[in-house]
């Protein structure tokens, strides 16, 4: 008859540390195909919220085609139209020969006081600081603004954007003039943060 050896306890530590250490890498390669996957899934959902955003900026520009368009009367009566929209009372179009800076005036649907400067552009050129300046100096002062508005068909330069942010007025540029134009509420842009709200890089004169 055979004799049953004891078992050895070494071996059989050394046995179940392997194993143990086995498991541990094969825990350690999952979390790390699972980390892989995780961030490459965070990736492609960024990539995509940056397609449908860029992708919903081109359809509101587009549906600006009219308003480039406008001549200055038209677009500050469209603007004025944008307002009455919205739920602005008391909205009148004040442009004109020393109108001082206001082309559109008017009360917000709470009742402060809105003063627009209006400035229909071509969509390849820009609106600068020294203009960003001058209504700073005259919408307050001279028109009474709770919220002075600047909106352009085209886009802002950084300084103009900069100085904008530093004195509090709005700026509504030319994506933001395609979403308000698609519906979206004027008081939506009020409290945005310009240095986010939009882009200082010029469009192409052909660009959708």
């Amino acid at each position: 008859m055979g004799s049953n050896k004891p078992a050895d306890p070494q071996k059989e530590e050394e046995c179940f540390m392997g194993t143990m250490l086995l498991v541990a890498l094969a825990v350690a390669a999952i979390g790390t195909i699972v980390t892989r996957l995780v961030r490459a899934g965070r990736r492609e959902a960024q990539a995509e919220k940056a397609r449908l955003a860029d992708e919903a900026r081109r359809q509101a520009r587009r549906s600006l085609d009219t308003v480039w368009a406008m001549d200055d009367r038209q677009f500050e009566e469209y603007i004025a139209d944008l307002c009455r929209r919205d739920g602005c009372t008391d909205v009148k179009r004040v442009g004109g020969a020393g109108d001082l800076g206001a082309d559109v005036t008017g009360l917000l649907p709470d009742g402060r006081r809105v003063v627009i400067q209006c400035k229909r552009y071509a969509k390849h050129r820009t609106v600068g600081s020294r203009d960003i300046q001058t209504f700073n100096g005259t919408a307050r002062a001279e028109h009474g603004a709770d919220v002075p508005v600047f909106v352009a068909s085209c886009v802002f330069t950084k300084p103009a954007r900069d100085f904008a942010a530093k004195h509090q007025l709005v700026l509504i540029d030319v994506n933001l003039l395609g979403f308000w134009n698609s519906g979206t509420l004027l008081t939506s842009f009020l409290d945005l943060e310009i240095g986010r709200s939009g882009t200082n890089r010029k469009l192409h004169p052909d660009h959708d």
